[in-house]
């Protein structure tokens, strides 16, 4: 904690998710109006005091509907990359733990995954299920947790042949301690690491499939389905592009630059 609070960058990307959190906890003290309120006298308007974001197409206040998608954002990315660690740090734990004939069918399960292009992948099971927030935490997990496997198995094949395992190997530890207790706990950079960048990629994955209509679903708002109502009126009122964009871009640059600001830290042959 000391090396990360030293460290500008880690302490500029954090500076940002925690504002994030608090708007998306806070959001209906923060919002100025109800976010599904249609207002036909105050279609596409611009900036103003009034409205900071402008309106959109039905009058409602971008801004206060921004705000309530960071709390979707969030929602979905914490979800997913919950689902996409536990299953990845399960695999790839077994796989590097156990090797042989566990680790030969893992592994090829991992790699025929992989062979597949997840964004595809993606679209073939949101569009065969109906699309809804938890079909998309869901979908996202369950195509994400390839990277962290590998990570997990690399560092336990390397964990494993250390004196304490071996130790706890002749005090005749179970195998389920030895891998929650010792080995799990040990290989926490890269998953603290994976973990922080799969959330970037997931807010990603979730405007994308947003943006294409197939994500979450009005009028319930999210940064991607904001994005297509501005698709159709760019030339006219450039915010509802610009901003939830900008808000796009922001979160996964942070997210990003924590995930690097991390393995920088938790390196263990880093300089001191």
């Amino acid at each position: 904690m000391k090396e990360l609070f030293k460290h500008k960058t880690a302490l500029f990307s954090l500076s940002i998710i925690a504002t994030l959190i608090f708007l998306a906890l806070f959001a209906p003290y923060i919002a100025l109006y109800d976010p599904f309120e249609i207002r036909v006298d105050q279609i596409l308007l611009p900036p103003s005091l009034k409205h900071p974001f402008g309106t959109d197409l039905l009058g409602r206040d971008v801004f206060s509907r921004v705000i309530y998608a960071t709390r979707i954002s969030l929602e979905v990315s914490l979800v997913a990359v919950g689902i996409s660690v536990t299953i990845g740090t399960f695999l790839g734990a077994l796989a590097g733990f156990l090797g042989g004939i566990v680790d030969l069918i893992i592994c090829r399960f991992i790699d025929i995954m992989l062979c597949f292009p997840t964004i595809f992948l993606i679209l073939a099971v949101v569009a065969y299920l109906e699309p809804s927030i938890l079909t998309i935490m869901i979908v996202i997990g369950i195509t994400s947790w390839m990277g962290v496997a590998r990570l997990v198995r690399a560092e336990i094949l390397s964990l494993k042949e250390r004196d304490f395992i071996l130790a706890a190997k002749l005090y005749g530890a179970s195998t389920f301690r030895i891998i929650f207790k010792h080995l799990l706990p040990n290989a926490l950079p890269p998953i603290l690491v994976s973990a922080s960048l799969g959330m970037g990629h997931a807010i990603l994955i979730e405007s994308a499939l947003s943006f294409l209509g197939i994500g979450v679903q009005p009028p319930i708002p999210s940064w991607g389905n904001i994005l297509i109502e501005g698709k159709e009126t760019l030339e006219i009122a450039w915010w509802l592009s610009v901003i939830p964009g900008l808000a796009i871009l922001v979160t996964v640059l942070a997210f990003t630059l924590l995930g690097e600001s991390l393995q920088e830290i938790l390196n263990p042959k880093k300089e001191k």
